[in-house]
């Protein structure tokens, strides 16, 4: 899926759902939110649902908590029509990322998510450029090289040398291991020289 054809999904699955008069709030990370951001421009083949979104407290804060699986039938059905519908993979709308949870968010990332309205019944939040950093050095790292689309990603968010410090201690919380701290260590050397020669 390229940006317009995401942003159509998603469209079609609030109509579903506006139809049945049931919404949902879900909060996307990857590929996706990078396209929807605008941060980058590129196929994708999913929408990683991160969370789902409890109704507004008193403040209009929207508490987050960890994805329901399977997904609801209501919103599995409807993402289902439209993958049909628009050729897309079956599982386009998945909650792959759900295991994260047991792990941990970045601090204050809950707060920071930015939410839009498809369809009149589809809340998706999209996890914030700050954040999105986070994930995507935990993800380069675990993909062990410059070469990953993730460390891609990661460089077109050109990332300050603070907010990859922060990053890579909250990456290295995930998993202790000496081995894997080191290899933080590497993409984040790699991801400033990279960013530097942009900038030159």
């Amino acid at each position: 899926m390229l940006p317009s054809d995401i942003e159509r999904a998603l469209q079609l699955v609030g109509e579903l759902l506006a139809a049945r008069q049931v919404n949902f709030r879900i909060a996307v990370i990857g590929g996706s939110a990078l396209n929807l951001l605008g941060l980058v421009s590129r196929a994708t083949t999913d929408v990683d649902i991160l969370a789902f979104g409890k109704p507004p407290d008193t403040r209009g804060a929207i508490e987050l908590g960890p994805p329901e699986e399977p997904l609801p039938a209501a919103l599995s059905n409807a993402a289902a029509i439209v993958a049909k519908d628009l050729g897309l993979d079956p599982h386009w709308l998945n909650t792959g990322p759900a295991s994260q949870w047991q792990t941990g968010l970045p601090p204050g990332l809950e707060g920071r998510v930015h939410w839009r309205l498809y369809g009149g019944a589809l809340w998706v939040g999209i996890v914030d450029r700050y954040d999105l950093i986070f994930f995507k050095l935990y993800a380069a790292a675990d993909d062990r090289g410059p070469s990953s689309v993730h460390f891609q990603d990661l460089i077109a968010l050109r990332p300050t040398d603070g907010e990859l410090a922060a990053a890579a201690s909250w990456v290295r919380s995930q998993d202790p291991g000496v081995d894997f701290g080191r290899t933080v260590s590497n993409v984040v050397s790699h991801a400033q020289q990279y960013r530097d020669r942009l900038r030159r």
